[in-house]
């Protein structure tokens, strides 16, 4: 680990050897233990980035027992569920001292893009559904993310097949080598159920409505049952990986990497 100034402010970097010995270190390790290393590390400089989604809420009751004013960021697409906006209302209220920031989209890119392939673009193909994807959601991240030495995410391995390989810690290349934390990689559907009665943390209403993962309401809807829990996510897409951009971005060509794989391979 390195110490270095960028604009005056003190920035935390490590390199690919570094992080994979800690990486080696906390792969079997508890994730509050994972969570505890990154908040001791980066401090300030890291926050949690989560759609409110249950795995994300597990990393946040975990990271608030460590540290209660831990920063969290969560990204306002303009086309959120009403049952969103509540729930991060509710969410704020029942962790007071977290520090938030809601971002959203710059609004001239939105016209733009609306103007010229209209306000449900992403029904017409992958791409234009990425592209809608990017300028919501992803560059609002982006942006933030470059402020950050780390930021936590509710990953999970088994959650689909862009992820299977995930590590508890990693560099971020995607995002200026930044410390991305898994906490939750190793865990399954049932652990994080399990997690959120015992502690007794908030849960989002849409789950109670058959959704099993949720961004965009009218990109998200309930699973069948036999589905698998993604299932629901841009369910008119044949063959397309189930990511927004965020975790395997266009601009470096990990999504295309992500997308070969997982076409070819089915």
């Amino acid at each position: 680990m390195t110490l270095t100034q960028d604009n005056d402010e003190p920035r935390v970097v490590f390199d690919d050897l570094e992080i994979g010995e800690i990486a080696a270190d906390l792969d079997d390790q508890e994730p509050e233990d994972v969570i505890a290393w990154a908040l001791e590390e980066l401090g300030d400089r890291i926050a949690i980035v989560t759609a409110l989604q249950a795995d994300g809420m597990v990393v946040l009751d975990m990271a608030t027992r460590i540290r209660p004013d831990v920063r969290v960021i969560t990204v306002d697409t303009g086309r959120l569920p009403e049952e969103t906006h509540r729930f991060i209302e509710q969410v704020q209220a029942h962790y007071p001292d977290t520090r938030w920031d809601v971002l959203a989209p710059r609004p001239a890119e939105v016209a733009a893009m609306v103007l010229e392939r209209g306000a449900d673009l992403f029904r017409t193909s992958v791409a234009d559904r990425m592209r809608c994807c990017q300028v919501r959601k992803v560059r609002p991240l982006t942006a933030a993310l470059r402020g950050l030495d780390g930021w936590f995410t509710g990953l999970r391995r088994d959650q689909w097949a862009s992820r299977a390989a995930i590590k508890k810690v990693e560099l971020d290349h995607d995002h200026d080598g930044i410390v991305k934390v898994n906490a939750l990689a190793d865990w399954e559907s049932g652990e994080v159920w399990d997690y959120l009665r015992e502690y007794d943390v908030p849960v989002h209403p849409l789950y109670d409505q058959g959704y099993t993962s949720f961004g965009c309401a009218p990109c998200t809807r309930p699973i069948e049952p036999g589905e698998d829990d993604r299932a629901g996510r841009w369910w008119w897409e044949t063959g397309a990986p189930k990511e927004c951009g965020i975790h395997c971005p266009i601009e470096t060509g990990t999504f295309e990497h992500h997308a070969d794989a997982i076409i070819g391979g089915s």
